[in-house]
């Protein structure tokens, strides 16, 4: 396997190796994506590590609220790429679109969200999720008072907020794994 091959630089274990939960969680990717996104084979090398993330992710990303599956996904995106993130750019550059159902937004948000084709809303939104990411300790009552003006309440911000801060964990477990987005993402949604 060349350095390109190669997943991570850490070991990944073989699935038959993995415990029956998590080795359960994959095979149901597998059957929903039709491949194993990298990220699970990645993390299945801590297993309580693996379950803690993936708890965390699933309440943030799969919770009812006023934030879109497809706004979610932007939050990823930009932010992702602000962290300098392949992986994340990538795989949740693919989610972006089949949710948003636009073959063009991940390319738009992942370069200059403030220049995509969204609504002034959505860039309220990414603008809080960047500072957030950048700059958590200047947060004031007046970036919430933005975020109200355009519909988001208290429970949003929160979201946003929870979903920058997740995903920043995330880009630098990435990174530092070297993580390698798979293949199949680049064309899905395309």
């Amino acid at each position: 396997m060349t350095e390109h091959e190669a997943v991570s630089r850490f070991p990944v274990p073989p699935l038959a190796d993995m415990p029956d939960d998590i080795r359960e969680r994959i095979l149901a990717a597998q059957e929903k994506s039709g491949f194993i996104p990298n990220v699970f084979l990645v993390l299945a090398h801590r297993p309580a590590e693996f379950r803690a993330f993936f708890a965390y992710h699933d309440a943030l990303m799969d919770k009812p609220g006023n934030l879109s599956k497809a706004e979610r996904e932007m939050i990823i995106v930009a932010t992702s790429n602000l962290n300098q993130c392949q992986y994340c750019v990538v795989a949740h550059g693919a989610i972006l679109r089949i949710r948003a159902k636009n073959p063009l937004i991940a390319d738009q948000v992942a370069v200059n969200y403030r220049k995509a084709d969204i609504t002034l809303r959505q860039k309220a939104m990414i603008d809080f999720a960047i500072k957030v990411s950048t700059e958590a300790y200047r947060i004031g009552d007046d970036d919430i008072d933005v975020l109200a003006s355009h519909g988001f309440d208290a429970e949003d911000v929160w979201d946003i907020a929870a979903i920058a801060a997740f995903f920043g964990l995330s880009n630098r477990l990435a990174n530092v794994t070297s993580m390698r987005p798979n293949t199949e993402f680049y064309a899905l949604g395309r």
